[in-house]
């Protein structure tokens, strides 16, 4: 079984790199014309040029996802190109790590500050809110819409040094399950997917035996691959998911937190 987007126009946030890199590349593969939105314009932009040298249709929007005359703006260039949005993948996302409260010698010595709490919270939470609440009348006109939300593994669990990172994709997969209660009706399903260990940007700092004791806490003895996660949007873009509502589809090789 092949799962084809063929005309359908998918949004892919953070689609300059990493994750959202392979997964446009992929939709594109589908049939699915690709409106990438990223900050990074002169990667986003590459995006869409090796998007059409492969003979598919792409544009490029600069949206900072926390900012709501952004993302306004980004939907109407979208719909005035296509008339119309399919799919939103919702995966933009950053990460400010540091502990709530760093103790050295029973003395306080760091904690994680304000402005880190709120950057996180504003692209990995308000930003899928933003871009959900925009595209979804679009959506509804057409009584047909895919949504697909990056939520985490941590989301999940929890993980150590990651609060702010961790409530946001928490709040992900709350929002996720509001909405697909609420859409549903619309013929519009909303899912979200859980990765586990990925090899990105993100995590390409990672020490060596951080990086060693994350292949070790998960079964299949690898990282994840982007690819592996675009593979996932994917499943749950296409029209063979129609039934598939209000779930987290981990990604992640059986990562067991903790142990």
């Amino acid at each position: 079984m092949s799962f084809e987007l063929h005309d359908r126009v998918a949004v892919i946030t953070g689609g300059a790199n990493g994750i959202g890199y392979a997964t446009a590349l992929t939709f594109a593969r589908a049939g699915a014309k690709i409106a990438v939105w990223d900050y990074n314009e002169a990667a986003g932009q590459r995006v869409v040029e090796e998007i059409q040298s492969g003979a598919g249709e792409a544009l490029f929007c600069k949206v900072n996802v926390a900012a709501q005359e952004d993302v306004a703006a980004a939907v109407a260039a979208t719909l005035e190109r296509w008339d119309r949005i399919d799919i939103l993948i919702n995966n933009a996302g950053i990460t400010r790590d540091a502990q709530l409260v760093k103790v050295k010698d029973g003395e306080v010595v760091g904690q994680m500050g304000e402005s880190e709490f709120d950057q996180v919270i504003a692209v990995n939470l308000k930003g899928v809110f933003n871009c959900t609440q925009a595209v979804v009348p679009a959506m509804i006109r057409q009584s047909y819409g895919r949504i697909v939300n990056a939520a985490s593994v941590v989301g999940l669990y929890g993980n150590f040094g990651q609060t702010n990172y961790v409530a946001s994709k928490a709040g992900v997969i709350g929002m996720t399950k509001t909405w697909a209660r609420e859409l549903g009706k619309r013929g519009i399903t909303v899912n979200a997917i859980a990765p586990g260990f990925i090899v990105t940007e993100m995590t390409q700092d990672m020490p060596e035996r951080v990086f060693a004791g994350m292949i070790d806490h998960t079964p299949v003895g690898r990282a994840g691959e982007p690819q592996d996660v675009a593979n996932a949007y994917l499943f749950l873009a296409s029209s063979e998911a129609s039934f598939i509502n209000g779930n987290v589809l981990s990604v992640d090789g059986g990562l067991v937190i903790g142990t």
